[in-house]
C-alpha cells in the first residue's frame, strides 16, 4: 500500500516538474511552434494546387441474352471455336479492367501526344526536344505515372457505378483527360466488338452453308442473329461500354494541398520539437 501511494506522489511530482520546465521556457515553446506553423503555412502557399476531375459513369451490360436450353448444348463447342461467349456476361469485368489498364493509358499518351506536359521540366519548349536527348521519358514510364499517380478508378460493389478521377496542376487539362479516358475506353471497345462479330458472322455464315443437319442449322442460325445484334448496337452506340452518368468538370478548389492541415501539422510538430529540444538539453546537463 504504502509502495503503491510513494509511486503515486513521485508520478505527480515528476508531471509537476514537467509542467513547469514547459512554463520556464514556454517563449521558446511558442516561438518554435508559432514559427513551424507559419513555415507550414506558407509552404502550403507555394507549393503546386493538384486539382481532381471526377467522371461518374454507368457500364453497360452485354446486350447478349446469351443461348437458351436447346441452342446452347446443340451448339456445344462450335461457339467456343469462333471465340463467342455463350454464357454469363462478362462485359462489365472487361470494361473496367481496360479502363484501369497500360493500354488505355498508353494509347490516349501516344495520341494526345502528352510526353511534354507529363515531363513538362525535362521539355524545352522553345526547341520542342528534350532537354536531355539521351534520356527522353518513354511511354511507358509515362503511361505507369498516369496510371499509379494521376488516375484513379473507384466501383462501388452495390450500385455498380464506377468513377475515374484525374489528378493535376490544371483542372481544365484534368477534366479534358478524365472526359477523354473514358471516350476513348468507349471507342476502343465498341470498335473491337464489331470487328469480333464480323469475324463471327463470317464464321458462322461459313459453318452453316456447310452442314445439312437442321438442328445444328438452327443452333448457328441463334448465334449469327445474336452476333447481328450485337453488331448493330456496338454500331450505333458511342457509349458502347459506359454511359456517361456525371461528365468531369474543372473544378474551382485545389484537392491539395489542404492549408489547414499543413498548418496543424506544423504546429504540433513545433510543439513537439521544441519539447524534445527542452528535455534533451536538460537530460545532458544532468549527465554533466
Amino acid at each position: 500500500m504504502e509502495h503503491v501511494i510513494q509511486s503515486t506522489e513521485n508520478e505527480e511530482i515528476s508531471i509537476k516538474e514537467l509542467i513547469n520546465i514547459v512554463k520556464k521556457h514556454g517563449r521558446f515553446v511558442v516561438s518554435l511552434t508559432m514559427v513551424a506553423g507559419l513555415g507550414a503555412g506558407i509552404a502550403a502557399f507555394l507549393v503546386p494546387k493538384w486539382y481532381e476531375a471526377s467522371i461518374v459513369l454507368s457500364p453497360v451490360s452485354s446486350t447478349s441474352g446469351g443461348l437458351a436450353g436447346s441452342a446452347t448444348s446443340q451448339l456445344g463447342g462450335l461457339a467456343a471455336l469462333a471465340g463467342i461467349s455463350v454464357g454469363s456476361d462478362s462485359k462489365k469485368s472487361e470494361s473496367l479492367a481496360f479502363l484501369q489498364s497500360n493500354g488505355l493509358a498508353t494509347m490516349y499518351i501516344r495520341s494526345n501526344d502528352l510526353l511534354p506536359i507529363l515531363y513538362a521540366k525535362r521539355w524545352d519548349a522553345g526547341l520542342k526536344n528534350w532537354k536531355r536527348k539521351d534520356d527522353p521519358p518513354t511511354l511507358w514510364k509515362a503511361s505507369q505515372y498516369l496510371k499509379k499517380d494521376l488516375r484513379k478508378v473507384t466501383s462501388d460493389t452495390k450500385t455498380g457505378i464506377v468513377t475515374l478521377t484525374i489528378k493535376w496542376t490544371d483542372p481544365a487539362i484534368a477534366a479534358v483527360w478524365a472526359n477523354g479516358l473514358v471516350r476513348m475506353a468507349n471507342e476502343y471497345l465498341r470498335n473491337k466488338a464489331i470487328e469480333e462479330s464480323e469475324r463471327n458472322i463470317g464464321y458462322l455464315s461459313a459453318e452453316a452453308a456447310k452442314t445439312t443437319v437442321v438442328e445444328a442449322k438452327q443452333a448457328i442460325y441463334t448465334v449469327l442473329q445474336n452476333e447481328l445484334n450485337k453488331s448493330m448496337i456496338a454500331r450505333g452506340s458511342e457509349e458502347y461500354a459506359f454511359k456517361v452518368v456525371d461528365p468531369a468538370v474543372a473544378s474551382e478548389k485545389p484537392a491539395s494541398p489542404i492549408k489547414i492541415l499543413w498548418i496543424t501539422v506544423g504546429l504540433f510538430s513545433g510543439l513537439f520539437v521544441s519539447l524534445g529540444i527542452i528535455f534533451v538539453s536538460l537530460a545532458l546537463r544532468s549527465d554533466d
